[in-house]
């Protein structure tokens, strides 16, 4: 039977401290979730190593939007994905799409030849995250992944959320053959995860397990938002040790 496995996404300390409470097996690092996660800094990269003793993989994203970067933003991923191994991240999370859709396997080899050098003989995982999810023809994509000896896809079956995208994760499942890890992910929780295991086969989960909390300032002006629209400055995402508590224990009944 296949490895079962929490994967919980953070992008603080006291989040990467509250999952491993909570019984996480690893952990996506990030910077920004509230914007679907950007590159972390080295310096939290360092410190979550520190504090959890975690496996870590390091979301390599130099901004929000789609996958299709100019030739700056690909040289800056080549460096970062070396810098980050180097600062202790034990992998690398990345996606790079053609302006057609495919996976840019040119870019890829050398965003993932960085980090292996950089490994210096340590293992050094490297997983395609939910790029995947707006490829124009996932198995190709799979297929592709396999090829650059990637260990992991992050994917909602080409959903908004995994359970809705849960036929083409069972096909995907099917496909990879125990080739590469289909890591599913978005919408993931403890309620749902017997059932996306029934349905897809797939062991291996993906969430963040967040709840809001209020920030720490007394003082509040009001009237001056710093943020994207919508979203409240006074109130903080982190995760919850009890969410991945539960998704521990529903992984583990399976």
């Amino acid at each position: 039977m296949s490895r079962k496995v929490l994967e919980i996404c953070v992008d603080s300390t006291a989040s990467a401290r509250a999952a491993r409470e909570g019984g996480a097996d690893r952990l996506e690092l990030c910077a920004d979730l509230s914007i679907g996660g950007t590159t972390p800094s080295l310096a939290l990269v360092r410190q979550v190593k520190a504090e959890t003793g975690l496996p870590v993989r390091a979301l390599l994203r130099p901004r929000a939007g789609d996958f299709c970067y100019d030739d700056w933003e690909l040289a800056q991923m080549e460096e970062l994905a070396a810098e980050l191994v180097r600062a202790g991240a034990d992998g690398i999370v990345t996606g790079v799409l053609t302006p057609e859709g495919a996976l840019n396997v040119p870019a890829m080899e050398r965003i993932c030849a960085a980090a292996r050098r950089a490994a210096e003989g340590r293992p050094v995982a490297l997983a395609l995250h939910r790029a995947f999810d707006v490829c124009q023809d996932a198995s190709a994509c799979l297929e592709a992944a396999c090829a650059l000896g990637l260990d992991t896809i992050l994917t909602s079956g080409q959903a908004a959320d995994a359970y809705t995208g849960r036929a083409l994760l069972a096909r995907m499942q099917q496909q990879a053959a125990g080739r590469i890890e289909i890591l599913a992910g978005s919408g993931v929780h403890a309620d749902n995860i017997p059932l996306l295991a029934r349905e897809t086969g797939i062991l291996s989960y993906h969430l963040s397990g967040k709840k809001t909390i209020p920030s720490r300032m007394i003082f509040r002006r009001p009237g001056v938002p710093m943020g994207l629209p919508g979203f409240e400055e006074f109130e903080l995402w982190q995760t919850d040790p009890e969410a991945v508590r539960r998704a521990r224990q529903a992984l583990d009944s399976l």
